[in-house]
């Protein structure tokens, strides 16, 4: 059981410290900047490195599926990107009792802006424990991979050109569908960055997307005309940046007839569905990721 709402729930941070990581962890701003700030909130009774360790990743907290869970079988697989870096890397987690003989429907996990970090990981187990072939490719492959901290994940892949690494998980997608224990139906989900990915690739793709569920992710850079996937799209009430473009992106959705439904989870922040991060709303992201299941269960069936 996740135990990050036990450890925040004696501590009210304020709505500006969320909006300062926010900024932070997308790279608007500095890590002494960000620091600089939150000290001068002067919360009563609370110091910097608590307020701060409160809103900086605890990967401990994020595990819901151990990585030897007997219901999953999960290993690091090379795939060829010619459209990105040549050659990727990500985490493959497969379910129990799926076979050449008897596929199960994929799924594609799309990171934020730092790597492929454990909550990331973590997802990907999510998914196949409930059945699906889940992949989550790592952007940060060619730099060595996730550092194990996102502070140098996030310097490194702010390193990276981005076609490139739409290329790289093109490549991934096509490895997935083509694999022989899954079959010919792909969904894909992503979060923050990885929301604009899932985006990116149902615009890219489509002919082989399926079924995309972008959370809090920016729209894509191709044509939204081109998406023939189902789309469920997640929204964070708070996030002005992203929400911002939603208006213009649902639009082009409509005029395209592209099939979508979008949630938006009044108050929370983004990144809600992080369990690692004190950003995180059990209650929305609950029901956001019983929404996802439902949704990839009724379209990659």
């Amino acid at each position: 059981m996740n135990n990050r709402n036990d450890k925040v729930a004696n501590i009210t941070i304020p709505q500006e410290a969320f909006d300062w990581y926010d900024e932070y962890a997308h790279g608007d701003i500095d890590r002494r900047t960000f620091m600089k700030r939150l000290a001068t909130l002067g919360i009563a009774g609370l110091t910097l490195s608590t307020i701060s360790g409160v809103l900086m990743p605890d990967y401990a907290l994020a595990e819901q599926v151990s990585f030897n869970d007997p219901d999953i079988k999960a290993s690091y697989v090379e795939f060829a990107a010619p459209e990105g870096h040549g050659k990727g890397r990500g985490y493959l987690v497969v379910p129990a009792g799926v076979s050449a003989e008897k596929p199960a429907p994929a799924v594609l996990v799309a990171h934020e802006n730092r790597g492929l970090n454990p909550y990331i990981e973590d997802v990907a187990r999510r998914l196949a424990k409930v059945g699906f072939v889940a992949f989550a490719p790592d952007a940060l492959y060619p730099l060595g991979g996730y550092p194990g901290n996102d502070d140098d994940g996030r310097a490194m892949q702010k390193t990276l050109v981005r076609n490139k690494i739409e290329g790289d998980f093109a490549g991934a997608a096509r490895m997935l569908t083509a694999h022989e224990l899954t079959t010919d139906k792909l969904g894909v989900v992503g979060f923050c960055f990885g929301g604009y990915l899932t985006n990116q690739l149902a615009a890219m793709l489509p002919e082989s997307v399926d079924a995309a569920v972008p959370y809090y992710g920016t729209p894509p850079q191709s044509p939204v005309a081109d998406i023939k996937a189902v789309m469920q799209l997640h929204f964070a009430g708070l996030d002005t940046r992203v929400n911002g473009y939603w208006p213009e992106y649902e639009a082009a959705l409509k005029a395209a007839k592209t099939d979508y439904t979008a949630y938006i989870y009044p108050n929370v922040n983004h990144g809600f569905h992080n369990d690692s991060t004190a950003r995180y709303d059990e209650k929305s992201a609950e029901l956001a990721w019983s929404r996802t299941l439902e949704f990839f269960k009724q379209y990659l069936s």
